[in-house]
């Protein structure tokens, strides 16, 4: 890594000095307690709005070769890979109305997606699709996602509306029983999980949240017959209005300016502002981005992976803010730049940081006219205490005459609401409409809820070995005693900026895994030693970053506060070789995890996985 100018020790030590006073004034001792999921009293925020009347149909007890729990990108690749691979019913099942998770359940104004679209959406190459703009917004991506599953006939089995509420492993028979909220029972011989990383939102736990008697709702359940308008703005319904949004990160940089152009008054509470880099979203065609041969889109996104992950590369064929700040990303995506002497590498890496931090809050003070708004919108931590947003037109948003900046750091969050609006600092803001752009609990699915029981061989459940002995994985798709399951996900695996890329390079796998199990009339399952081989890898190499996460500002990357621990969680040298790795395994080594079926048509195992 180029060192960047050095930073006397006296300017070093007043940066780490306001970045420590900041985080404390965030800090909250319930930690991530102060939010609540949207179930029992709260379960209307998460009313899918998009659906329709639920068509009503007769409970299933068939049987299907692979069964997907999740309709998003993940599931829809893992489809589209299995019918690649040659298998015949594939069903995927599918809480929302229509394919899409995320995209479709995010549809609020102004909704793009950060990662530059011609690596974001994935089988490009196979739909020959080429998005229409740099950045593209989340009616591009939905429609996208409808593409795939449309070319690769996902809809013919596809149940949606439906939300699977149990997986039980039938010894006798070799299959999994999947149960549904809408009395399904139906049979698969093999299970993928595709539940994604963002799909349980949260609420603040604000006292008398329930006795505010203006409008609410989530951003991820936009209520268009409210606001009117459509993703694009022109939300002519919030005219005269009076509205707060909760939240600046992510969700929040995007919604608030479209807020803002149309609310009477717009309210922002602020807790901690993001770092909000430069987007230059634009039109794009097919020449800009080189999709003038076969296999453009692949190379164009493993470009993008590589330097991401910290790995060499010649040229950056993206060349945005993710990629010139890549290095910046050490201390959330581990990587090769870890290796060789540490000392001087932290040296470097908080240099560059610096660098970066000071050129947004410079942003921040050239855009925003007013200097006491411009001073709290200033982001005063490390890059990577926080997710980076991009925009265009946040900052300028409060230019207007009509936006106001409510900075709650001080009181750690609005204190409390009352039937007429929200209370910050002992000053009382009315408000006719309350947007919640909170966000979702991180990493946390049914699996790891208990929300989606799944009982292996013996009837053991899989929540409950993982919390007497840890997960245990091999690459972090397939677990001893749970066979023929595959889960899609970051954990024990790799994780990247680009997750769809992820996604599909996790799909390539698991269909990789059902065909070779297909092809020698096996199971899919590891034995015990492989999950302690794959647990070695990954901490032998687990990098020490608790101890930056730690000194964070509190956010969802260290558990509001409390800490992000190390631990065999990743693949430490990144995802573009834990791809590589996937790869070599598959070509000389996927013969370790089959097991012969008895003729009842399981292994004839003798150790559950609690034995």
């Amino acid at each position: 890594m180029t060192t960047p100018r050095a930073l006397s020790p006296e300017a070093l030590a007043d940066l780490r000095r306001r970045y420590r006073l900041e985080r404390e004034r965030r800090v909250r001792p319930d930690g991530a307690r102060q939010y609540v999921g949207a179930d029992a009293e709260f379960g209307y925020y998460a009313a899918d709005p998009y659906a329709g009347e639920r068509v009503r149909r007769e409970p299933l007890r068939d049987r299907v070769d692979v069964a997907v729990v999740g309709g998003g990108f993940g599931g829809i690749l893992a489809g589209a890979r299995l019918r690649e691979a040659g298998v015949g019913r594939v069903r995927i099942v599918e809480r929302g109305g229509d394919f899409g998770g995320t995209w479709y359940w995010n549809r609020y104004p102004g909704i793009h997606c950060d990662v530059e679209s011609h690596v974001y959406l994935p089988m490009l190459d196979e739909t020959g699709y080429v998005p229409e703009w740099k950045y593209a917004p989340g009616e591009e991506i939905r429609r996208h996602a409808v593409r795939i599953a449309e070319k690769f006939a996902l809809y013919d089995d596809a149940l949606f509306s439906t939300a699977v509420t149990s997986l039980t492993w039938d010894e006798p028979s070799g299959t999994w029983t999947v149960a549904t909220d809408r009395g399904d029972a139906f049979r698969a011989t093999y299970v993928i999980t595709a539940t994604g990383t963002l799909t349980e939102l949260k609420l603040p736990g604000i006292p008398g949240i329930e006795d505010f008697q203006g409008h609410t709702f989530h951003t991820s359940r936009w209520d268009y017959a409210y606001t009117g308008g459509t993703p694009d703005g022109g939300l002519t319904g919030l005219a005269g209005k009076r509205v707060g949004v909760v939240g600046t990160g992510a969700t929040g940089v995007q919604v608030i300016p479209k807020l803002a152009e149309d609310a009477g008054h717009l309210y922002v509470f602020q807790r901690t502002p993001s770092t909000v880099d430069v987007r230059d979203n634009c039109r794009t065609t097919a020449r800009d981005v080189g999709a003038d041969h076969d296999g453009w889109a692949r190379e164009r996104r493993d470009n993008f992976l590589r330097i991401v992950s910290g790995e060499p590369c010649e040229e950056d064929l993206v060349a945005d803010r993710w990629t010139s700040s890549a290095v910046l990303l050490e201390k959330l995506l581990p990587s090769f730049r870890r290796r060789g002497d540490r000392a001087a590498f932290e040296a470097a890496y908080e240099a560059a940081d610096a660098v970066k931090m000071n050129e947004i809050r410079a942003r921040v003070e050239r855009i925003v006219t007013d200097p006491d708004t411009a001073e709290k919108l200033k982001p005063w931590y490390r890059y990577a205490c926080k997710r980076p947003t991009f925009s265009d037109v946040y900052y300028e948003a409060f230019n207007r005459d009509n936006v106001t900046l409510v900075d709650t750091a001080d009181t750690h969050g609005i204190e409390r609401m009352t039937a007429h609006g929200v209370v910050v600092g002992g000053t009382e803001y009315p408000l006719d409409c309350l947007i919640f752009a909170t966000g979702f609990s991180v990493g946390v699915s049914g699996l790891h809820s208990g929300g989606l029981p799944v009982r292996g061989r013996d009837g053991v459940q899989l929540l409950d070995a993982w919390r007497r002995h840890g997960p245990r994985s091999l690459h972090g798709f397939t677990s001893h005693g749970f066979p023929n399951l595959v889960r899609l996900g970051a954990e024990q695996s790799a994780a990247s900026v680009n997750f769809t890329h992820v996604l599909d390079e996790h799909a390539v796998h698991a269909a990789a895994l059902v065909a070779a199990a297909e092809a020698a009339d096996a199971l899919v399952e590891p034995s015990r030693e492989a999950e302690d081989a794959w647990l070695a890898v990954l901490a032998e190499g687990a990098p020490d970053h608790a101890w930056f996460h730690a000194e964070c500002t509190p956010g969802y990357y260290n558990r509001e506060g409390s800490g992000r621990p190390n631990g065999p969680h990743a693949y430490p040298d990144g995802a573009y070789a834990f791809h590589e790795l996937l790869r070599r395994w598959r070509e000389e080594s996927v013969g370790e995890v089959l097991r012969p079926r008895n003729r009842q048509g399981t292994t004839g195992a003798d150790a559950s996985p609690d034995r």
